[in-house]
Order: structure tokens, then C-alpha cells, then sequence
């Protein structure tokens, strides 16, 4: 038998020792706004009369919520004009930068040494 979403927010309010007034503070972290009186309709008998259905969007509320409440806010990722700005090379290497015809010119004046390779005869083993 699957749980439904019910189950899992009275299981949670269970593990986690959560009152009615922490799961409205809950859902108010993600600009959810519930009372007690329409949550407490959440943790009622399903043949309840005034029994209602957790719906996806109040569950996934209060996950999100629940991390928050739990973990805090999460810091901001600085934006691309700021990360782009800390990636730029400091003058002192742009100073020492070589452009490709530079290095081709410094290249060509230096004289090519030659690998010479020498085989052993197998005679004079």
C-alpha cells in the first residue's frame, strides 16, 4: 500500500517532533500562507467528515520549507559579471604574455641541435 501525502506530512510531523505552529512557520519560509484550523484538517481520519486531502503543491511546500527551516537560507552563486571579473589574469602576466609571432621569430634564430643516434654493432658483443 502506497503512502500517500498525508501519511508522509504525519510521519514527518512525527520524526521530526513538529507542532502545528512549526508547520505554519514551515510553509511561511516559501511564502505559503496555511492556518492550523485548514492543516489540522491534513492530520484527521480519512472517514473524518471535515477530513481533507493533502494536495502535491502543500507537500512540495513544505519539503522545500523543511530545508530551509532545517538548513537555512541558501547563499546566493555570484553572478557571471563577478566570476568573470575574479577569472581575469593580473597585469604582471599580461606583461609577460608572448604573441605566437614572437615566439616563432625567437625560435627560428636559435640553432637546431641535431639528435645523432648510434646502433651497436652486434658483431662486437
Amino acid at each position: 500500500m502506497a503512502l500517500s501525502n498525508n501519511d508522509i506530512i504525519k510521519k514527518l510531523r512525527v520524526a521530526l517532533k513538529l507542532r502545528d505552529d512549526d508547520i505554519v512557520e514551515i510553509l511561511k519560509l516559501v511564502d505559503y500562507e496555511i492556518s492550523k484550523t485548514e492543516l489540522s484538517a491534513f492530520f484527521r481520519r480519512e472517514d473524518h467528515p471535515h477530513y481533507r486531502q493533502l494536495k502535491d503543491q502543500i507537500l512540495r511546500n513544505f519539503l522545500n520549507g523543511l530545508v530551509i527551516y532545517k538548513r537555512g537560507k541558501m547563499e546566493k552563486k555570484p553572478s557571471k559579471e563577478q566570476t568573470t571579473n575574479k577569472l581575469k589574469p593580473s597585469k604582471s602576466i599580461e606583461k609577460n604574455k608572448v604573441n605566437k609571432s614572437e615566439l616563432e621569430t625567437k625560435e627560428s634564430k636559435k640553432p637546431r641541435k641535431r639528435i645523432v643516434s648510434f646502433k651497436k654493432n652486434d658483431k662486437e658483443n
